[in-house]
């Protein structure tokens, strides 16, 4: 069964179970996304909703490790080096018409915003361990000056900073 969006934002302390039901009541009304009542209705951080809204995403995709995966030169040529490692993202291959992308759930809200905006075929995500995520892109996008120990974090890597 699918983890629903609300059921997320509750366990993540955003919304309780009333504001839940009035969502889902408004959202019967005027049809629109549960997030962007959550934001209008209670407040909600767009932050928090995408925070919220990867999770429920992490929950229902599979996890792999990406070190054992075969590889779509294709989908590779997708992203730059930078880009692979500015947004924690590994394209592996094309599953028919999507382009399948690894990730880490830490690092899956950005990836899926950057995502959005870069690719205009369908993509879908999978969860890898950060040091099994951080080996294959130091492998097949490596950068000078990065490990695999350089996947954990949330922000941008900089090469050469301070």
């Amino acid at each position: 069964m699918a983890v629903r969006l609300g059921e997320v934002m509750v366990e993540m302390g955003l919304l309780n179970e009333s504001q839940v039901e009035q969502i889902l009541e408004a959202q019967r009304d005027d049809r629109r996304p549960f997030g962007d009542l959550a934001e209008r209705l209670f407040g909600v951080a767009p932050e928090s909703v995408d925070r919220a809204w990867a999770e429920q995403y992490a929950q229902i995709t599979v996890q792999i490790d990406p070190r054992s995966e075969v590889f779509d030169s294709d989908a590779l040529a997708l992203v730059s080096c930078r880009q692979a490692w500015q947004f924690r993202i590994l394209p592996i291959r094309r599953d028919g018409h999507e382009i399948m992308i690894a990730t880490t759930r830490d690092h899956l809200p950005r990836a899926l915003r950057f995502a959005m905006r870069r690719f205009s075929e369908p993509v879908y995500f999978v969860i890898a361990e950060a040091q099994h995520l951080g080996a294959a892109l130091a492998e097949r996008f490596p950068m000078h000056g990065l490990t695999a120990d350089d996947i954990e974090g949330v922000g941008p890597i900089v090469v050469g900073a301070a």
